[in-house]
């Protein structure tokens, strides 16, 4: 998956009590009025459905009003001018110095489908045909706010209480002084990549320890498993590189403004090896400060 940096948008030595806004779009279905009801409950001021075009004026009234600082508007496809709207709002952002970021929602076709499926819902972008064509017309439209986005969050096979604990583990105790959130994914390729990782390491090439009868029902947090990964051969070298490639891309990111980075560290199952190797750099980037949300998302699995 290719990874991108963004600009942190007048992030750093914001006063205490600065207007902060939060742009919370994504894919029709994947979460966002889950996710707006989390940041009422992380008290931020929530306007959802506001025209694009309107976020300067708001951005104006609450800098001028002092209250509320911290503010976050939901952002759907209404139209063609969607995106021409939702540039000169950012715009105005930018011009009023008011700082902004952007979580993009997002899932697969079949969650998509599944939940459409069960509220009977219409697709906003195709009222009167195939909900899976609207799905696809929206994935198109949706691709360049995406890559323009700080976070992205994959809501597939999430329920409303883990998403509201992924948006917490992002938002709750956001840093103001430059510093960075890193979310830490460990994953089975056979369930599929993490569409919101920024980085995926791939650590099939170690040993499996499923293939040790003892080990198979341990998982990768189980002291047993852990000594079994970490006394390969490969394993120590390994570790020592990614930490070294990790000393130079982070700062790099940092540097770039970059608010959040979630890496998915992957093996066949997400149960061994990929488990061992994420708690590794929990512990590598919580000695350098960084706030870190570790999920071992397949763990449980069979």
């Amino acid at each position: 998956m290719a990874t991108t940096a963004h600009p942190r948008r007048q992030r750093q030595e914001e006063p205490e009590n600065a207007v902060d806004f939060t742009i919370i779009t994504g894919l029709s279905g994947a979460g966002r009025s889950e996710a707006a009801k989390c940041f009422e409950d992380l008290g931020h001021f929530v306007v959802d459905n506001l025209p694009p075009a309107l976020i300067g004026k708001l951005a104006e009234l609450a800098s001028s009003s002092g209250t509320p600082t911290r503010v976050a508007i939901v952002a759907d496809v209404r139209g063609g001018v969607f995106f021409e709207e939702l540039s000169r709002g950012l715009d105005d952002l930018k011009t009023l110095g008011v700082p902004y970021r952007i979580l993009f929602l997002e899932a697969s076709d079949d969650d998509l489908l599944n939940r459409y499926g069960s509220t009977r819902r219409r697709h906003p972008l195709a009222p009167a045909d195939r909900v899976v064509e609207g799905i696809r017309k929206e994935r198109l439209l949706m691709e360049s706010l995406k890559g323009s986005a700080d976070l992205i969050i994959d809501t597939t096979g999430l329920s409303p209480h883990d998403l509201r604990d992924r948006i917490s583990d992002a938002f709750e105790g956001r840093l103001t002084d430059g510093g960075m959130q890193v979310s830490l994914i460990s994953f089975g390729y056979k369930y599929g990549v993490p569409r919101d990782a920024d980085l995926v390491i791939d650590v099939r090439f170690l040993p499996n320890p499923h293939w040790i009868e003892a080990l198979r029902p341990l998982s990768g947090s189980d002291t047993r498993v852990r000594s079994y990964v970490t006394s390969q051969r490969a394993y120590g070298e390994f570790m020592r590189r990614l930490r070294a490639l990790l000393d130079t891309i982070v700062p790099g990111y940092l540097s770039q403004g970059k608010s959040y980075l979630t890496i998915g560290v992957g093996c066949t199952g997400g149960r061994h090896r990929s488990v061992v190797v994420a708690g590794e750099l929990s512990q590598y980037f919580a000695r350098r400060g960084y706030p870190i949300a570790v999920d071992h998302r397949d763990v449980d699995r069979e």
